[in-house]
């Protein structure tokens, strides 16, 4: 297990954000997006998005968290972006989710940092907001050939809700399912340290 820690993003790590979500698209989703659409990715453009959401939430319950690597240097290597459930956590022609459900919007760490601790701190320092927020449950979307995030949300208590969606990229339908977790469900003892 790394070093390492999670904390609030500042506006000042809004372009390593930004070139941590470009790097890891790059490698998760190139067996699942064109890749002259991973290619084209503006990082600066990106990173303007990122800062504005760091600097300027929409609400107090918009949140982006990022995992800190600790060496001789300390290295941001993943990030978390959430807030209560919007239009953009539905299925298509569903109603609303109540307002006691957080969507997480984002939850990548570079594929060179991964399997090191990173993920989990981002999703559990993640669940202590949402429970301090007053959040009851939780979803996320995966796209289907995402085995890795499945997996791990999956290890995490997360199940899918039964929810999909396809999103149209490039005239290329992309299949996603939506997964949630209760977060009022008492944690398992055998998980407790």
């Amino acid at each position: 297990m790394a070093l390492g820690y999670v904390r609030p993003a500042r506006p000042e790590d809004a372009a390593e954000i930004a070139r941590i979500q470009v790097a890891t698209w790059r490698v998760a989703y190139r067996r699942m997006l064109p890749r002259h659409v991973l290619d084209d990715l503006d990082e600066a453009w990106i990173a303007e998005r990122w800062s504005a959401s760091i600097a300027q939430p929409p609400s107090p319950r918009h949140r982006v968290l990022v995992s800190v690597e600790q060496a001789e240097q300390s290295y941001l290597v993943g990030f978390a972006a959430s807030g209560p459930a919007d239009e953009q956590a539905l299925a298509p022609e569903e109603a609303p989710l109540p307002d006691d459900v957080a969507a997480v919007t984002d939850l990548l760490v570079e594929p060179r940092w991964g399997r090191r601790g990173h993920g989990s701190r981002l999703l559990a320092a993640a669940v202590d907001l949402w429970r301090e927020d007053g959040f009851a449950f939780a979803v996320a979307w995966a796209y289907d050939g995402d085995a890795a995030t499945r997996k791990f949300l999956g290890s995490a208590g997360w199940a899918p809700d039964g929810a999909g969606r396809a999103l149209d990229v490039e005239d290329m339908l992309v299949y996603q399912l939506r997964l949630h977790v209760d977060l009022t469900a008492a944690p398992d003892p055998a998980e407790e340290p």
